[in-house]
């Protein structure tokens, strides 16, 4: 039985991160969903929020947007539109990117998806800020 398995994030644009880890704590609409080695096969949706990875002994923090996660007994695969490294996240941008969204949709006569979209970019910039801060 392996001890590890192998964590990929992927965005459109780039894989944000590809390891092996011990164990990763995914955000799920239901909550927080520990994910180990051998785990039984899923896919599942993954909300805005932190991944919190266990690997050779440190926790490592990486904000994600929504997206979906298929797991297998040795692999996870995230599929997100937005990824950011703890250690990459610039506190001061998120903050400003998490204003702009909540003014635009404060204005309101927006579109049900504008209104959606607008709401996903302030979950993940909230989700970037937390990571920044966790990160200390």
């Amino acid at each position: 039985m392996a001890d590890t398995l192998k964590l990929e994030i992927v965005t459109p644009e780039t894989t944000i991160y590809s390891e092996d880890v011990e164990m990763v704590t995914l955000p799920g609409s239901e909550g927080e969903a520990g994910i180990y080695p051998n785990h039984v096969p899923l896919m599942t949706r993954v909300q805005a929020g932190e991944i919190i990875v266990n690997r050779s002994g440190t926790e490592e923090v990486v904000a994600i947007g929504e997206g979906f996660a298929e797991i297998t007994g040795d692999h996870i695969a995230i599929l997100t539109d937005n990824a950011a490294n703890s250690a990459d996240i610039d506190e001061a941008i998120a903050e400003e990117a998490r204003r702009k969204a909540e003014a635009r949709l404060a204005e309101g006569d927006i579109s049900e998806e504008e209104a959606k979209a607008l709401n996903q970019a302030i979950l993940y910039s909230a989700a970037q800020i937390k990571a920044k801060r966790r990160r200390g």
